[in-house]
């Protein structure tokens, strides 16, 4: 990410408030696209079918579906998202382009496959209209790919054309549910999942596109990412923990607490809660963006020059000056994105609290302390997960495993006790499990660099291993038989009458 905060600060380098706009718009997209896209297109589909004068019942079910088949997608997404990404930058460090693109099939093809198996499963006992489902699992489908194309378009640095699809496709889908909803009188729930689905569709191919134009063709294995997991298993169980403990606790919420409501069949929610936490979430924004335009920009050209001093012949005094300095700027930056996450913490809290209530929304007081509760949770999150993020720039990738198990056993574990026990405390579980998050992070983090020159001499292996994991043996046999493929089809191009005599 370090590579993308250089591109972004040349544009925050621009002076006009329309540069610092297109800026801060381009490095949004960038860090949060997938979740903010996600709620901004739930908020909006909400206020239509609200304006539309659709039934209470239509509102809930469609904005449960939309809700389960997004949290659903970011979950099985959230098994490659940063293997994927680690392999991609291996790729690019080696100069092995034809690499990426073939990575980004074979992700695609196994989580479409275990992602389409299980939800459909859930969608086919799930009770709803037929309809419904087709839709509900069409927009899964597409969210996958969609989230996928995300992880990698940050390697293309494309920003306009990043974010011209983002809005064509936003206004896209908004202007296709008017249209079915005013124009055509076509029902809630069914305008709007369709328009929906069709504004991601357009993100979808559009995205592929611009991959697609910039990556090559390779004929290798398309599943030689796997091989990562033998070398880099952590990075695979922290994204997914980390993406449990960031959503679990709504998923909680609608099956465990009181503000449970069963919407229909197996589509449950919480309304009270899920609205405040869509809000609440945008507090984090500010946080997110800093630490890629400004933390990392600042900290990895001290951070590179620490660690080049081992392979070029530094002195002992040359290492712990270039030691001091990186960890002194580290310290600084990452006191300069708590205070920032503080202040955006208590604008939004502030400003929530004077303009939620005005929104048709039906926020009540229970809400608005589920609000104010759920944005010092996501401010705790929102640092915890840029230590984590520093760990691993340190190759500490047990202890940001550690770090993100913590976050999903305490964040869901809290949630589940309040949500039976003490009803009263309603989004305490996320904040106290984001807490020990962020403390488990930071003392881990801090304990890692008081050792640093002895993690990093000698911790590291003696001799190079020559053992391969089981992923790594099954990319060989497909890179093998994906060979034989491409030697068969050069011979059958290159003599027409042999391929004529065998067919």
């Amino acid at each position: 990410m370090a590579g993308i905060g250089f591109e972004l600060k040349k544009l925050f380098s621009r002076k006009g408030l329309m540069a610092t706009v297109r800026a801060y718009s381009y490095a949004t997209m960038v860090c949060a696209g997938p979740m903010l896209l996600g709620f901004l297109l739930l908020l909006a589909a909400m206020l239509m079918a609200d304006a539309s004068g659709a039934a209470r019942h239509d509102r809930e079910l469609l904005v449960t579906m939309l809700t389960h088949a997004l949290l659903a997608s970011l979950v099985v997404t959230s098994l490659f998202s940063m293997l994927t990404t680690r392999f991609c930058a291996d790729m690019i460090y080696e100069k092995r382009y034809d690499a990426i693109l073939s990575s980004f099939y074979g992700s695609l093809w196994i989580m479409l496959l275990l992602g389409g198996v299980g939800y459909g499963v859930f969608l086919y006992f799930s009770g709803v209209a037929l309809l419904y489902r087709v839709l509900s699992f069409l927009l899964f489908m597409i969210l996958i790919v969609v989230w996928t194309e995300i992880n990698y378009l940050t390697m293309l640095k494309e920003y306009r054309s990043i974010l011209l699809a983002f809005a064509v496709s936003v206004a896209a889908a908004l202007l296709l549910g008017a249209l079915f909803l005013w124009v055509f009188r076509i029902e809630a729930v069914t305008a709007l999942l369709v328009a929906i689905t069709v504004g991601y569709a357009i993100m979808c191919i559009w995205y592929f596109v611009l991959i697609y134009r910039h990556f090559p063709e390779s004929f290798g294995t398309s599943l030689r990412f796997l091989q990562w997991f033998d070398t880099t298993p952590q990075l695979g169980f922290t994204g997914f923990l980390i993406t449990l403990g960031l959503f679990g606790h709504l998923v909680i919420m609608w099956w465990a607490s009181r503000l449970q409501v069963q919407v229909e069949g197996l589509f449950y929610g919480a309304p009270t809660y899920d609205v405040p936490a869509i809000f609440a979430f945008f507090s984090i924004l500010i946080t997110t963006v800093n630490f890629t335009t400004s933390v990392e920009t600042r900290f990895y050209p001290r951070y590179k020059e620490y660690f080049s001093l081992f392979n070029d012949g530094g002195s002992i005094e040359s290492i712990q000056e270039a030691e001091n300095t990186m960890t002194q700027v580290l310290s600084e930056e990452m006191g300069y994105l708590c205070v920032k996450q503080i202040f955006s913490t208590l604008l939004f809290i502030i400003l929530g609290t004077i303009l939620l209530p005005v929104l048709p929304l039906g926020f009540n007081s229970e809400m608005l302390r589920i609000f104010r509760t759920l944005c010092v949770g996501y401010a705790f999150y929102a640092v915890g997960n840029s230590l984590l993020l520093v760990s691993q720039y340190f190759a500490d990738l047990k202890g940001a495993l550690l770090d993100a198990l913590v976050f999903a056993v305490a964040a869901n574990g809290f949630t589940l006790i309040f949500s039976l026990f003490v009803k009263a405390f309603y989004g305490f579980g996320f904040l106290i499990g984001s807490a020990l998050f962020c403390l488990c992070a930071y003392l881990r983090l801090c304990a890692y660099l008081r050792r640093l020159k002895y993690n990093v001499l000698s911790r590291q292996p003696m001799f190079a291993g020559n053992r391969k994991g089981c992923f790594t043996r099954l990319a060989d046999r497909l890179d093998i038989r994906a060979a034989r493929v491409q030697k068969r089809r050069r011979e059958y191009q290159e003599n027409p009458e042999q391929k004529e005599e065998s067919l």
